[in-house]
């Protein structure tokens, strides 16, 4: 069976009650939710992840180079600072989908930079927890067997 991991950075747990005006109010349970029936329907196999600790995300990206055949990443504030989880995404060989829950290119201009991009083979931003829906099918068909 396809498997895609989906891995969710910063502040993400707190979805739903952190600026709904901006976030939505979605809760990251709700989102995981909305994956896990993704990959139902599609017959694909989600390992969901978050964590506030990079270290923690690039262990993950590591530890997944071995046993899925995508990623699906929001790395939320990292994707404008961390060079570290561009190169893990660079260091493995599946295909790799960007997702931001907010349009970062109509925020605040610190944000329309993202290292992740750099790493990614697509980027789905700007559609909101049905974004992850979207990001699943988009890595489904970019991912090879292993």
């Amino acid at each position: 069976m396809t498997s895609i991991l989906v891995l969710n950075g910063p502040n993400l747990n707190m979805l739903g009650s952190r600026e709904p005006e901006i976030y939505g109010t979605d809760s990251l349970t709700a989102i995981e939710r909305i994956c896990r029936e993704r990959g139902d329907h599609l017959g694909v196999d989600i390992e969901f992840l978050h964590s506030n600790h990079e270290g923690t995300l690039i262990d993950a990206i590591h530890n997944a180079s071995t046993r899925t055949d995508a990623i699906v990443i929001n790395a939320a504030a990292y994707t404008h600072t961390s060079v570290a989880l561009m190169d893990a995404l660079k260091s493995v060989p599946q295909p790799v989908v960007e997702i931001h829950l907010t349009n970062i290119h109509r925020r605040e201009s610190f944000r329309s930079r993202s290292y992740i991009s750099l790493a990614a083979d697509g980027v789905i931003l700007g559609f909101g927890a049905k974004g992850y829906a979207l990001a699943i099918e988009a890595a489904l068909g970019l991912a090879k067997p292993r």
